[in-house]
């Protein structure tokens, strides 16, 4: 067996060799010790120590440089301070000889040329590549998904602006659109993802802005109700997919403690389109007459042609991993060999399934009806199916009702701008508590605690309320801290492997679609204008949600306790025979813990 030297100094990496591979207690003695008891001590429940050290699943969390939750967190800040030139690299189970065999990268994972279990690194150069990874790849994730949301939403500012009669259609067919948008969303999900995995989110992406831009664009010529209905089912087809694409992608270059915040300000763009959108809707919608055409057409082609740039743009801006950032584009690259090996082992040492598979490795039929049938993650697509399900129909309603209600175009496009703006702090916020306190079931309760008071308030509405009472209302439910991707990080951990991962963030996906077609028919035109009974049945979903959460927590909880039985019941020969040996993949493995 190989004897391996000491590890270097914690306060300097000038003279580290990096042909040296520390153990895993050599490795850790060059920590912070308080730093390091306090990753004992974050572990909820007991895990295995071959998890501590590779991160495979639980509640793990681990040393992390300096971070968004350190400058809101004074007391985070003081306790998790480190030196930036002291060692970065994090325990794991490379650095074990007896186990590393057991997780090696595939032979065609497009990052090998830069895996290296002996690399070092420090705190300083960590801290420089997360900023230049935010700067090239999130912001650009974000811009994408701002383009996404703001094609599939101007549908309500153009409602605004009387769609509805300018095409002879009712508002039985808008509803009618609206589930066919999200039923071509939903089918393009699991084919989307496949793809994706095929030929790579670096190329289909792109794509899918590209594809998509020209049917919202072409709406410009839309006519009469059949048209308005295909082009609705056509851009909901297009679109589908495009999330759980780009959060795959995301998944490349970020560790698993941080892809929530990213995901977070992903969704950000969700608020910022719901803020930005009004305004932009109220300088084109008042070209109507130019040309003799009505606003709404200008809005739907000048919005799809922004959105078709992004997308030309994005096929150089999506570079497919950590290392493939030179191009004929980008002739130098985003970043120097150097920075290149630092990413991919710090990514890989976090999570080593993400080199079990490269990006260009398709499904089979096989591998996806074994994901599906992942009864481990039916929790969380339930979680999906329910939990935003509250909220739905006063979104869908909220510019009808506005205007039945006598507020004038204008004005309804920019009342709904307050609740979205809160909405957008409070997802930062419930994203970072999450991070704070290392929990996602009992924090992603929040959303529908906050629904629960406001549900009822709109059930108990009198008949002669005032319009700004109504819009008070609606508005702040519609303000609820949105857990969304605080639940995308946690099925992606959840899955324990990229393909599980893959079909686990479409499904999870579908089932928030099917929630969104379910609450676009609670509103009954029989239950107008104050829809009583759909507000009394939100009302008792908003409180089923709140038990949901809870059961969720007890299960996951449960399966840890069950393995740690059948683990500990091992003997050490035992348990080195199962690393051998065993056929378990992913969250099947004896060694694998589920976060909660």
């Amino acid at each position: 067996m190989t004897n391996h030297p000491p590890p270097p100094s914690p306060r300097s990496v000038d003279h580290v060799s990096h042909d040296r591979t520390p153990t895993i207690a050599s490795l850790s003695s060059v920590e912070n010790e308080k730093d390091s008891s306090s990753v004992e001590k974050n572990h909820q429940g007991t895990l295995l120590s071959n998890s501590k050290q590779n991160g495979i699943g639980g509640n793990e969390r681990e040393q992390q440089a300096p971070g968004i939750t350190d400058f809101l967190f004074p007391s985070r800040r003081r306790r998790n301070k480190v030196d930036l030139d002291g060692i970065a690299t994090q325990p794991s189970v490379f650095d074990d000889p007896e186990k590393s065999p057991f997780y090696q990268p595939h032979p065609k994972w497009e990052n090998l040329h830069r895996f290296n279990p002996a690399a070092r690194w420090t705190w300083r150069e960590e801290t420089k590549i997360i900023k230049k990874v935010d700067k090239w790849i999130a912001c650009w994730a974000i811009l994408m998904f701002f383009c996404l949301d703001l094609d599939r939403s101007n549908i309500s500012q153009a409602n605004s602006d009387n769609l509805l009669p300018d095409l002879g259609i009712t508002t039985q067919d808008y509803n009618l659109g609206n589930t066919l948008f999200r039923i071509g969303f939903l089918s393009a999900e699991l084919p989307s993802q496949m793809i994706s995995k095929k030929i790579g989110s670096d190329v289909w992406v792109p794509a899918q802005l590209v594809l998509w831009s020209i049917f919202s664009a072409a709406q410009f010529w839309m006519n009469g109700r059949s048209q308005f209905l295909a082009f609705r089912f056509i851009i909901g087809l297009l679109q589908g997919g495009f999330i759980p694409d780009v959060i795959l992608w995301l998944s490349y270059f970020y560790k698993k403690t941080e892809l929530p915040l990213r995901l977070a300000l992903f969704w950000v763009s969700n608020f910022a389109v719901d803020i930005i959108g009004p305004f932009a809707a109220f300088g084109l919608l008042r070209l109507r007459g130019r040309g003799g055409y009505e606003g709404w057409r200008y809005l739907f082609l000048i919005e799809g042609v922004f959105t078709l740039i992004v997308g030309i743009f994005s096929f150089v801006m999506m570079p497919s991993s950590p290392t493939t950032t030179k191009t004929w584009f980008w002739r130098k690259g985003w970043f120097t060999e150097r920075e290149e090996e630092i990413m991919v082992n710090r990514i890989i040492r976090d999570d080593p399934t993400k080199g079990s598979m490269h990006n260009r490795q398709g499904l089979s039929l096989k591998a996806l009806w074994k994901s599906l049938c992942d009864y481990d993650l039916w929790p969380m697509y339930m979680v999906g199916l329910f939990f935003g399900l509250p909220g739905y129909p006063v979104a869908s309603y909220l510019t009808l009702n506005l205007r039945r209600i006598g507020f004038s175009t204008l004005t309804t496009n920019l009342l709904t701008i307050p609740s979205p703006v809160l909405g957008l702090f409070l997802l930062i916020l419930i994203t970072v508590i999450s991070e704070r306190f290392n929990n996602r079931s009992f924090v992603a309760m929040a959303q529908n605690i906050w629904y629960l008071p406001f549900m009822v308030a709109l059930y108990t509405l009198p008949s002669n309320t005032s319009p700004w009472t109504y819009w008070a209302v609606s508005s702040l439910t519609l303000a609820a801290p949105y857990v969304h991707a605080i639940q995308v990080a946690w099925i992606s951990r959840q899955s324990g492997s990229v393909r599980t991962r893959t079909v686990s963030a479409s499904v999870y996906n579908m089932f928030v679609q099917v929630s969104s077609i379910i609450g676009a028919n609670v509103y009954q035109s029989n239950d107008a204008p104050l829809y009583r009974k759909g507000n009394l049945a939100l009302t008792v979903i908003a409180a089923f949600n709140i038990l949901l959460y809870a059961g969720v927590s007890y299960y996951y909880k449960w399966r840890n306790a069950s393995r740690d039985r059948i683990w500990n019941g091992m003997t050490k020969e035992e348990q080195d025979h199962y690393l051998r040996t065993t056929k378990d993949e992913g969250n099947r493995r004896l060694d694998f813990r589920f976060a909660y």
